[in-house]
């Protein structure tokens, strides 16, 4: 008789520990897919853009290319038409949508050197639908596959400007060196096209003067 009480003790602990743990995901997983930070890799995974929360708006850069070496050749800007790829802002200064974890803004078209208007959307923590005239290929939507983790505001351009500027950081010490710095946290595993500190050519990009320099247009 004890040993069936506890058989069906183990049996019920179980079912709640179970019923517990989809309670506790289903809760997290609206939070995590909310964060449309980090490397996504494109449909056709020809690059990876990285995107970040500068000056309290999503800016989205290509951060990795399949083919290095890329030139903004299609740039109506002649002064532009010379200018790396890797580093090149595509998302510009999204801002996020009231009531909806989406944010709208424009995406910059490198086939024809045109912005059009566009909207990001995290569907779960691993994939990004973009929906606009993408990268010259698509007008329409496709989505985009994570290949680095979420990343932080930048801590030097995520207040908006005019306000006071963060205190600067305390002097490093005599200590032991830091491990090598990655964007975002760390991985055990490098997914494809993840970059490091080492490989890493294009860093915060909040601080890429396309962005730490951006302008909003008059209204």
């Amino acid at each position: 008789m004890l040993h069936r009480l506890k058989s069906v003790m183990r049996t019920t602990l179980s079912y709640y520990g179970v019923l517990f743990a989809g309670v506790i995901s289903s809760a997290l997983s609206p939070a995590l897919a909310a964060d449309p930070t980090g490397d996504w890799r494109v449909a056709d995974g020809v690059a990876n853009i990285r995107v970040a929360q500068c000056g309290g708006n999503m800016w989205g850069a290509v951060a990795w290319e399949k083919t290095p070496g890329g030139r903004d050749t299609n740039n109506p800007d002649v002064s532009k038409q010379n200018r790396p790829t890797l580093g090149m802002p595509i998302l510009i200064d999204m801002k996020k949508t009231s009531g909806a974890d989406q944010w709208e803004g424009q995406v910059y078209n490198a086939k024809d050197g045109q912005f059009y208007s566009s909207t990001i959307t995290p569907n779960d923590p691993e994939h990004l639908e973009i929906k606009g005239c993408v990268l010259g290929f698509l007008c329409g939507g496709e989505t985009w596959t994570r290949v680095a983790p979420p990343i932080p505001s930048s801590p030097t351009n995520s207040m908006a400007k005019g306000t006071q500027k963060p205190a600067a950081p305390a002097p490093k010490t005599a200590a032991a060196p830091a491990p090598p710095k990655t964007t975002g946290s760390a991985l055990s595993a490098a997914k494809p096209g993840q970059k490091t500190a080492a490989a890493d050519q294009v860093g915060d990009i909040c601080l890429l003067p396309d962005i730490a320099g951006y302008v909003p247009p008059a209204h």
